[in-house]
């Protein structure tokens, strides 16, 4: 009964989140009164244990106009990260490595199974565990994670996990402000060596309450309380595992869940149960291609059910050496570029024609494209290949060439006596583009 009533409730504010038709009105600081876009790489460190949390500037202008908070975490073999919740969803691209990873939600019930061997000097023994579905990501993976879900992860490969996540600060979800929050359930930054902020931000919400209370909420004796919260524990957000962990995934299991009875409506089944994380470089999913100019993947409501309620989703995308993505406005939400490979001229026009950015961007690098604001990729000789952040859950873009262009859409009539040019001349801006749409090739022009 108690956990059915949680997971309504946690429904219940989903629902509402994805909704409601009213954003909270901007400050004067996320109004996107800047006088240019620039390519960024993280600016703080947070040195753990088992890794490293690295983040952007959230005060820049740009992460302020599009409301955003942008990080990447590296695990190291065998290491992980601590269980820990924001108030606002998160998206995660995963972007080297592989490893487990759990978002456990209210009001679901543990229905898989793993087994714990300890060993003492004396014996050996195994402990029955029950917990919520433990999902296996690999590279090119997207995962989605709901504001307020608790969520670990943990990397059982032999190299590094790296991980680049956004978060949609401006959520109906968030109630509190436009300040980056994470609450974690154990770790936390510690208190030597790093900045007062992420100090402020990053620490053990077990650790200031009373410790007879906690004893008393969960039933165990005072000393494991204090464990819980003790400050002595410097390892961070991310620690070294002593002991390997392994999972009975639903693949290995066959999906032997314990489902009989345990649900008196539908909601229960079909919630606890949907995906947080499909492939975005999946060939069979390609949304956009050309075997001369690259090709384009989305991940949107419809390949991954729950970014519906979370407001969000993603692209992935490649462009051969010289092609370009055609120049376009996105119509639903703003972009968050992160640069995984290759290199690009990136140009971003707003409405007043003033060119917002002229840059060669590089990997690692990050940058807002605000909505309705035109942009255009131009890749260099190795190519481009990026992952963009969207801030809507329906990603529509119109572009200016190309098949499915705006331009293409209007009669020759108006080209001809918008940009005062002959017709022969409206009719080469409308079809000299052929089938090619969004990506497009390098091939020569005739002047």
């Amino acid at each position: 009964m108690a956990s059915g009533f949680l997971l309504a409730l946690f429904l219940s504010l989903l629902f509402s989140s994805a909704m409601s038709q009213s954003s909270p009105q901007l400050s004067e600081a996320q109004q996107c009164r800047f006088q240019r876009l620039s390519a960024s790489q993280p600016s703080r460190q947070i040195q753990s244990e088992g890794g490293v949390t690295e983040l952007w500037e959230e005060s820049q202008e740009q992460f302020q106009c599009a409301g955003v908070a942008a990080m990447r975490n590296t695990l190291q073999p065998n290491s992980l990260s601590l269980p820990n919740y924001h108030p606002t969803p998160r998206l995660v691209y995963i972007e080297r490595g592989q490893g487990f990873i759990s978002v456990t939600f209210p009001g679901c019930a543990e229905t898989y199974h793993s087994q714990q061997t300890q060993k003492t000097r004396e014996s050996e023994w195994q402990r029955q565990d029950l917990h919520q579905k433990v999902h296996r990501i690999r590279r090119g993976d997207i995962v989605a994670i709901p504001a307020g879900a608790a969520h670990w992860c943990y990397n059982d490969g032999n190299e590094e996990l790296v991980a680049v996540s956004v978060n949609d600060l401006n959520h109906q979800s968030n109630q509190l402000d436009q300040k980056f929050r994470a609450f974690y359930l154990a770790g936390g930054v510690p208190k030597r060596g790093q900045q007062e902020q992420e100090r402020q931000t990053f620490q053990n919400i077990f650790r200031e309450f009373d410790s007879e209370l906690m004893a008393e909420a969960f039933n165990i004796p005072s000393e494991i309380v204090r464990k819980m919260q003790s400050e002595e524990n410097r390892r961070g957000l991310i620690v070294n595992v002593r002991e390997r962990m392994g999972f009975i995934r639903p693949d290995e299991e066959q999906e032997q869940e314990q489902w009989g009875g345990q649900s008196d409506n539908g909601i229960e089944e079909s919630y606890c149960s949907m995906k947080i994380r499909t492939n975005i470089e999946n060939r069979r999913d390609t949304d956009i291609y050309s075997r001369q100019a690259g090709k384009v993947n989305v991940v949107d409501r419809h390949k991954l059910p729950l970014l519906k309620y979370m407001d969000m989703s993603a692209e992935r995308g490649r462009l051969y050496q010289n092609a370009l993505l055609s120049p376009h406005w996105s119509m639903h939400g703003h972009t968050i570029v992160y640069v995984t490979g290759g290199d690009a001229n990136v140009q971003v026009v707003n409405n007043n024609g003033q060119t917002m950015m002229n840059d060669n961007v590089n990997k690692g690098n990050m940058f807002v494209v605000p909505q309705y604001y035109t942009v255009t990729f131009k890749a260099g000789n190795n190519g481009f290949q990026w992952v963009a952040f969207k801030t809507t859950g329906w990603p529509m873009r119109n572009p200016l060439a190309g098949y499915t262009s705006v331009i293409r859409g209007m009669p020759l009539q108006v080209l001809t006596n918008a940009y005062q040019i002959s017709p022969n001349q409206a009719q080469q801006i409308k079809m000299n583009r052929g089938g090619e749409s969004l990506v497009l090739s390098s091939g020569g022009r005739s002047d």
